[in-house]
């Protein structure tokens, strides 16, 4: 899955999220991998047939032709995409305008229900569902005073738990001798990691079969005598893929062995996100390799210059081509997402007509892959990637070189 496809996805979700209906007449249909065409359009049909009762003549004409444009897209498949997929068709509000949408969308998951909806917006749920980083890591950091049970979610790190200790410091205190003072001790050791594998396995077991692995960090010998004593649930046991030197047992010290970790961890996002942008961000202390915001980034393209393109998922905004009508020159602006603008032909003062309008992200990353650049799409859940979208602009490139 190219983050490009998630988020044209993610975009067209927006999209449909915005429009509302008049009634219940904006339709959504699931039909999930394997499901009989001839099967949903018999029901469509049996829709039709009852839709002929509904009392509100704008809303029955209304579900009546989302239902036939339906029943025509369904002609054109034998059966469904490998996904499956959904369509989605009603009358809805546009720039002020009603305008009558039938789409059909492939989601990047398979479609994991069939179902017919009618209300006043369309059902997406269960394709908002698939947006969800489904990457889920535990994370666990100790040592003999303490200890923090954590996830990884995606991006974003979860504290599940905190515990302290009982176990005594190496001094022993009067009267007591050393042969008795350390079997004490570690028996209070034992009982502590016992405490630390229940609280871990508790947290843990709900999500075991989301889990990609367990991270457990801390100091030697702590961590190896933690893994080697099998203190966790045997199910969970099996999932630890990694023991990690961190300094802290605390909250920090879980971000400590997320990053430790990075070996262990490459396909992460988190994990990429962060050199991206630590390759990009040494290349602009020393004034190298590195470009920032639409202008320039967009001239290294043309240039053939962009050796790696960000973009922030959470950029927000449209190129768009305007055309006059009397002499037909041409003219592209970048707008805010939606954003009517007029714009006056500087050869005759007439007002030029919009002629086409793209995301710019989709855009950009077009004009990237003509040049045989990489496109990168990072996230703002990451501070990587918020430090893209915040400090510059969600523009920015890596080059390959910098032509004079």
């Amino acid at each position: 899955m190219t983050s490009k496809v998630m988020y044209e996805f993610k975009r067209k979700l927006e999209e449909l999220e915005k429009y509302k209906g008049r009634g219940t007449e904006l339709i959504t249909l699931y039909i999930p991998p394997g499901k009989n065409i001839a099967d949903v359009a018999n029901q469509l049909r049996s829709e039709l047939s009852q839709a002929e009762n509904i009392k509100s003549k704008q809303t029955r004409v209304h579900v009546i032709a989302g239902l036939e444009a339906i029943l025509q897209r369904l002609k054109m498949f034998k059966k469904p995409p490998e996904h499956g997929m959904v369509i989605v068709s009603g009358v809805v509000e546009i720039n002020g305008k009603e305008k009558h949408i039938t789409e059909i969308i492939v989601p990047p998951e398979p479609v994991p229900l069939y179902k017919y909806h009618c209300d006043s917006k369309f059902y997406l749920d269960p394709l908002k569902e698939m947006l969800k980083d489904k990457k889920l890591y535990g994370l666990i950091v100790l040592d003999r005073r303490e200890a923090t049970i954590g996830l990884l979610r995606g991006k974003r790190i979860e504290v599940l738990a905190y515990t302290t200790s009982m176990v005594p410091g190496k001094h022993r205190q009067g009267g007591q001798s050393s042969v008795r003072f350390e079997r004490l001790r570690q028996i209070a050791i034992h009982e502590f990691y016992k405490k630390v594998g229940e609280k871990a396995s508790e947290a843990f077991l709900q999500y075991k079969d989301e889990l990609l692995g367990i991270l457990i960090g801390g100091p030697s010998p702590t961590k190896e005598e933690f893994y080697k004593g099998e203190y966790l649930h045997h199910e969970l046991q099996k999932k630890v893929i990694g023991l990690f030197d961190v300094g802290y047992t605390d909250e920090s010290g879980l971000y400590e062995l997320v990053e430790k970790a990075e070996d262990a961890l490459q396909e992460l996002d988190l994990i990429r996100e962060k050199k991206l942008m630590n390759r990009f961000l040494k290349e602009v202390v020393k004034d190298g390799l590195a470009a920032y915001g639409e202008e320039e980034v967009r001239r290294y393209l043309t240039l053939g210059a962009v050796d790696t393109l960000l973009l922030s998922e959470d950029l927000r905004l449209e190129r768009v081509r305007y055309r006059c009508p009397m002499c037909g020159v041409e003219k592209e602006i970048t707008v805010r997402d939606e954003t009517k603008k007029k714009v006056v032909c500087e050869k005759d003062g007439t007002e030029m007509e919009e002629v086409d309008r793209k995301d710019v992200v989709l855009e950009l990353s077009e004009l990237a892959e003509q040049s045989g650049a990489k496109v990168e799409i990072l996230s703002t859940e990451s501070e990587e990637g918020a430090m893209l979208l915040n400090a510059f602009g969600g523009i920015a490139a890596i080059l390959r070189f910098k032509p004079q």
